[in-house]
């Protein structure tokens, strides 16, 4: 054996000896790394976790508020304009401003109808006069005067009766003719008519008017005074006046337009005692009692209402019943966020309102914190509840069903029972069958 061949031989060796002395050393190190390292991580987890716990209690119901959305809405609210067509000579009140009942708010043109009524009062005058006369009778001149006549027509009547005599004798002598006889008696005869007609005459002058010509000149006086009474309502119904104490909320027309019978000239709104139309299902009308007080919410603040009155009509979009309420002090609120009393303005027609309503649920469950609660499976959700195992106790994973959530706590029900003990927190921290203690 030659000498490079044994000085191969040699580095050969050494070479495999340091390789194997190096994997030595690796694995010393290893071994006192996981000795130092490794081992308390695995005594740590090993060792039974301390958690919080709760006793389930079994519950036959719950409560349940809701809210049902509304409006505020004006007890009265019209648009006003005159019943007859004309031009508007003076409009009294803007947009804003508040009108007691009866203030005038407009006025239209009257100086024809003025005219008309002139006239009329002058007709009214005269038939007045006329009635009054045949109501007192004929004056004494005028009495004495056909009195006068009937005297004078009997005179006249006399002398011809007697020169009817004496014709007569002459025409049975022959010293008159027959017809100078007649002519003579129809004289007298025709002063008979007129004596005949001037009595009558003197009668009914005596008698005064008769009742029917008083009755039908009354019924005339009485027909001008209505045409009268209907001019003066007419102009009346010239100045459109505030039926309730109100605030304009639209002006339609200003002077000088010329407004159509019906037509809107302004908007009033009722500015006291609002009231609320509130939409609800017809399972909570029946809870709700005409005179019972609720709670409603109208912006941050809570106030007092009471039931005034529940809508007969069903409403045919939302399928609910409208139920009417009327606040009891708008002034005395309640701040949501504070729980202060707050005196505040009237609330404005179309502000939101809600209706706030506690029910009572019938359901069996339990009440669980939150936090006692992780994801499962199925859209269900987990708790964990403690058994006893030795001296500490194992976790089992239980799933629940959410009934529902009130806060930082939610109604459940599944596989859990009465008077079991379930981790109410740290739940992330926990796997099915851990050690745990509490």
């Amino acid at each position: 054996m030659n000498t490079e061949k044994i000085s191969s031989i040699g580095w050969q060796r050494n070479y495999w000896i340091g390789i194997v002395a190096s994997g030595l050393v690796v694995v010393g190190t290893g071994v006192v790394f996981y000795q130092r390292f490794a081992l308390p991580e695995q005594l740590a987890i090993t060792k039974p976790l301390t958690v919080s716990v709760i006793s389930l209690t079994p519950v036959n119901s719950y409560n349940i508020t809701r809210y049902y959305t509304g409006e505020v809405v004006a007890t009265r609210r019209t648009d006003l304009g005159f019943e007859r067509a004309g031009k508007v000579i003076e409009v009294l009140y803007d947009r804003g401003q508040v009108v007691e009942a009866g203030a005038v708010i407009a006025r239209l043109d009257t100086q024809n109808l003025q005219a008309q009524l002139s006239q009329l009062e002058a007709q009214r005058l005269r038939a007045l006069a006329q009635l009054q006369e045949l109501q007192n009778g004929s004056r004494r001149e005028v009495i004495a005067s056909a009195r006068s006549q009937v005297s004078d027509l009997e005179n006249q009547l006399r002398l011809a009766n007697t020169r009817s005599q004496r014709r007569e004798s002459l025409y049975k002598e022959g010293a008159v003719s027959k017809e100078q006889f007649e002519e003579v008696a129809f004289s007298r005869d025709a002063l008979s008519d007129r004596l005949a007609a001037a009595q009558s005459q003197l009668e009914e002058v005596q008698n005064g008017a008769r009742i029917e010509q008083i009755n039908a000149q009354s019924a005339a006086v009485a027909q001008i005074e209505a045409s009268i009474l209907d001019l003066e309502i007419t102009i009346a119904k010239s100045n459109l006046t505030a039926p309730f104490r109100g605030v304009i909320g639209e002006r339609n027309l200003d002077e000088g337009s010329v407004a159509q019978a019906g037509q809107a000239i302004v908007r009033l709104v009722e500015s006291a005692n609002p009231e609320l139309e509130i939409g609800v299902p017809f399972s909570v009308v029946s809870t709700l009692t005409v005179g019972s007080n609720q709670t409603v919410e109208i912006g941050d603040h809570a106030y007092t209402a009471t039931v005034i009155a529940i809508k007969p009509e069903t409403n045919l979009q939302t399928r609910t019943s409208t139920v009417v309420l009327k606040l009891q002090n708008f002034s005395q609120a309640t701040n949501k966020s504070n729980n202060k009393i707050a005196n505040l303005a009237m609330p404005k027609s179309g502000e939101i309102a809600r209706l706030k309503v506690s029910q009572t649920e019938q359901i069996q469950g339990f009440w669980l914190p939150t936090t006692a609660l992780s994801r499962g499976e199925r859209g269900l959700w987990s708790c964990f509840v403690i058994a006893r195992d030795g001296d500490a106790y194992r976790v089992e994973k239980r799933d629940v069903e959410v009934l529902h959530t009130e806060g930082d706590r939610v109604l459940v029900r599944g596989t859990i029972s009465a008077n079991e003990e379930v981790v109410s927190s740290g739940t992330q921290r926990l796997v099915n069958g851990q050690m745990v203690t509490k």
